[in-house]
């Protein structure tokens, strides 16, 4: 149970309705991580618009690098709740449940690209050290690799974002949905 005062959908009012009506339209479900927001309901719009432009939005990176840098984001932070929401996206990719659960558990023993293995290691290190950041750490192994400044530059929004999120959700006692969190539009 949320930590705070969440207006249902069928209680909402006024724009605060338009806007769970439009999360249902177009995301496919309502999620609890909208809902905990609903006392300051412009704070949901802002949060998904900034969501799907960095999450969705044209980038170097594949959708299924993303869900995958979320993924061991919230892993790292122990976020239950996103890592089994962006794990069940990332499975919408991978189609292989054993292997998303590796991945959140220890991605290090997978054999993943260079590519994947180098954002998950950067995922990593800027949840858990952002503070021990050098200017040639990864983000020169990553161009190495062959990853573009704007790959690196997504790739560290993806992780500022998830960052910010898990602090919402185990902060406020954000629980996963009654059905799990299945039923979302992840393409």
């Amino acid at each position: 149970m949320a930590f705070i005062e969440v207006i249902e959908h069928d209680q909402a009012e006024g724009r605060l309705k338009e806007i769970y009506d439009n999360l249902v339209k177009t995301r496919g479900k309502l999620a609890e991580v909208h809902k905990i927001q609903s006392l300051n309901p412009e704070t949901i719009v802002a949060h998904m618009d900034l969501y799907m432009k960095i999450m969705f939005s044209k980038s170097p990176l594949k959708r299924y690098q993303r869900e995958m840098i979320a993924t061991v984001v919230s892993a790292n932070n122990q976020c239950a709740y996103c890592v089994r929401h962006h794990g069940d996206a990332l499975n919408h990719f991978w189609k292989n449940q054993e292997k998303v659960d590796r991945l959140a558990n220890n991605y290090a023993e997978l054999q993943l690209s260079e590519i994947d293995n180098l954002l998950c290691q950067w995922a990593e290190h800027l949840t858990s050290q952002p503070h021990l950041t050098k200017e040639g750490y990864l983000p020169k192994a990553m161009k190495n690799s062959g990853l573009s400044d704007r790959a690196i530059l997504d790739a560290t929004l993806v992780i500022a974002y998830f960052n910010f999120v898990n602090r919402i959700v185990m902060g406020l006692g954000v629980n996963l949905e009654e059905d799990g969190g299945e039923g979302y539009n992840y393409d």
